[in-house]
């Protein structure tokens, strides 16, 4: 090899030793080395102990701060809670199974079962049902009225007594006997008031001291006869005598003290106790 060709190949050595990025040049200058931290890469949560405050809580709840009285109490409130829900459970089982009885042997009779009453169950105690019931009543030769919350059945005393006295006529009788049933087919077991009036002409019988005892004879005529002829029980009949002191219209009149003599037996809402 000639001296220019060796010249040439050290020429291009040194250049392959002095390109940038290469690792094995011993001329290249070391980066200082980059100081050690404890702080985690992106992504990574940081150890509990680096954590300001050691990363738990200082101190910790404690049942021990709980007053054992209060706790003693919610027991005792929560043990009569229960009994008393267990109480109200063994009382409605206990209805349950009454009615579930009642309702069996109703089956087994036949009958449609009993449920508890009011007064709207019955469709003859409101002041409307009354009122409607009174035109129910077939007596042509009598205009039964509703007053407030009761049935009125003006009879004239003429028709049903001898004049002066507490005698029945035996047209009179047959009148109340048809009263009586209709009472009882429209009202039954009802309360019916017997009341006694006339008017204020003075006694034609000396036998009545005022017009008081002759209404009050008069009414319980009535009554008897009622009680001992027709289906109408003592149970459900009383008596009022008001002598002259109720007239319907003026006694000025014939016709006015006609229509004042008279008994009223009136129906009321309430049935009897019997019944």
């Amino acid at each position: 090899m000639t001296s220019r060709a060796r010249i040439l190949g050290v020429g291009l050595a040194l250049a392959a030793l002095w390109m940038p990025g290469c690792a094995q040049n011993p001329f290249r200058t070391a980066q200082p080395a980059a100081p050690p931290t404890l702080d985690p890469p992106p992504g990574v949560a940081a150890p509990a102990h680096t954590l300001p405050g050691g990363g738990l809580p200082s101190t910790l709840p404690s049942y021990a701060d709980v007053d054992g009285r209060q706790l003693d109490g919610m027991l005792t409130r929560s043990h009569q809670e229960s009994q008393l829900m267990q109480t109200e459970i063994s009382a409605l089982s206990e209805q349950l199974a009454s009615t579930s009885a009642q309702l069996a042997q109703a089956r087994a009779a036949g009958l449609p079962p009993s449920r508890p009453t009011s007064d709207t169950d019955n469709p003859v105690t409101s002041p409307a049902a009354m009122q409607s019931a009174a035109t129910q009543l077939a007596l042509p030769e009598l205009q039964p009225r509703f007053d407030g919350a009761v049935v009125r059945i003006d009879v004239p005393a003429d028709r049903i007594f001898e004049p002066g006295t507490a005698n029945l006529l035996p047209a009179g009788a047959a009148a109340l006997t048809k009263i009586a049933e209709e009472v009882d087919r429209v009202f039954p077991g009802h309360y019916v008031g017997i009341e006694g009036h006339t008017d204020t002409e003075p006694l034609v019988n000396a036998s009545w001291g005022s017009p008081h005892q002759l209404t009050t004879a008069r009414a319980a005529a009535v009554f008897d006869y009622l009680t001992s002829r027709t289906t109408l029980r003592e149970g459900q009949l009383f008596l009022v005598a008001h002598g002259s002191n109720h007239p319907l219209v003026s006694n000025a009149t014939p016709a006015g003290r006609a229509r004042n003599r008279r008994v009223e037996l009136v129906v009321y809402a309430e049935r009897s106790a019997a019944e």
